[in-house]
């Protein structure tokens, strides 16, 4: 399929995960804004996702669907078009036929199969690999057909062309920075989900060895009972750590940080916290994992995630202490946070060209 470069596209996000408001999460908030900018420029995008049966969208969409029996149904409260159904890759191809789009991209959860639902179809297909979980990509790239690919990071490209021989381009998250600057307080060290596999042991260790320092837990993915049972008999020994719930506001979470942790024992893809910190000039101390040490560039400190927790206080400390360190990570952290890379205009640009070339 050619693109005419003289005329708006109608371009298409899909994935099977929930979208906002029934689901936040990074690639929920890059897809946001990166629908919200494409509109800007005179482009129509719009969101194909799964749909839950919790709260009055789940239960306005569980009535919709056996009333009008299309598989979808269709919202604009975000200002934009977004198409939900229990089964995305079953609505897929009409939802791509009513639309009338001429690009799909697909992300996230299930994009293989959304990619195969379309392929008789005439639009360009994308999937924008997020993560390198491949249980996440609902079956075998290898199997795709004309069908190109974006990385969210450098680490996910070279990942995906060592372990299936895949060519991405690299288009880090968009981060809208007006969303997430703030005059920060400087208070806290801001550790956000505390999750396992997102270092929530090593979490809790360093605030033991720091109990000078004000640590603050924002809760992010729900835990299971036993992980719920540790977190709390742990932090009933640590007053110098306050548990916040999840919020939807980062701006508040950011606005308390001296040091953003991010200790991630999995893969991260890239790291969307150290990015979005990183835009008010918050140092970030996170795991040499994964596409972290590209999020965090000069902006911070990387300690092994293996590493004894003694390690980690000690970057902690290493930046909380000496303000003449901490100075210079906050400006290398505004100025990594500024680079061409993550200017949403450039991104969009960049974006533009993927889909047109």
């Amino acid at each position: 399929m050619t693109l005419r470069s003289d005329r708006p596209l109608r371009i298409l996000f899909g994935s099977a995960h929930p979208y906002l408001p029934q689901m936040y999460g990074g690639a929920q908030s890059s897809t946001d804004e990166l629908v919200r900018h494409l509109r800007m420029r005179g482009h129509e995008a719009a969101v194909l996702a799964g749909l839950t049966g919790e709260g009055w969208l789940g239960l306005r969409g569980r009535v919709a669907l056996k009333l009008t029996r299309r598989g979808y149904v269709r919202d604009v409260q975000l200002g934009y078009p977004v198409f939900r159904a229990w089964f995305a890759e079953q609505a897929v191809a009409r939802v791509v036929r009513d639309f009338r789009a001429d690009v799909a991209i697909f992300q996230s959860m299930r994009p293989v199969p959304l990619a195969q639902a379309v392929a008789g179809q005439d639009l360009r297909t994308f999937i924008y690999l997020r993560n390198v979980e491949k249980g996440d990509l609902g079956g075998p790239i290898d199997a795709l057909s004309g069908v190109r690919f974006i990385a969210n990071s450098g680490f996910t490209a070279r990942h995906f062309a060592e372990t299936d021989g895949i060519d991405a381009d690299v288009l880090y998250p968009m981060i809208d920075p007006a969303k997430y600057r703030v005059d920060a307080r400087r208070e806290s060290v801001v550790f956000i989900n505390p999750h396992p596999s997102k270092g929530a042991g090593v979490a809790l260790d360093v605030a033991e060895l720091c109990p000078d320092i004000p640590f603050t837990f924002v809760r992010g993915w729900g835990l299971s009972p036993e992980d719920e049972e540790v977190l709390q008999t742990r932090l009933k020994r640590l007053p110098n750590v306050t548990l916040l719930p999840s919020t939807n506001d980062m701006r508040s979470v950011y606005a308390m940080a001296r040091i953003v942790l991010a200790p991630s024992q999995w893969e991260e893809a890239f790291g969307r916290v150290a990015a979005e910190a990183q835009v008010s000039g918050i140092p970030v101390v996170a795991s040499a994992i994964g596409g972290l040490p590209e999020a965090v560039g000069p902006g911070g400190r990387l300690v092994a995630p293996d590493a004894p927790a003694e390690d980690w206080a000690q970057a902690i400390r290493a930046l909380h202490s000496d303000e003449q360190a901490y100075s210079a990570a906050s400006e290398a952290a505004r100025a990594h946070a500024a680079r061409p890379a993550m200017d949403p205009k450039r991104q969009i640009d960049q974006l533009l060209e993927i889909l047109q070339s």
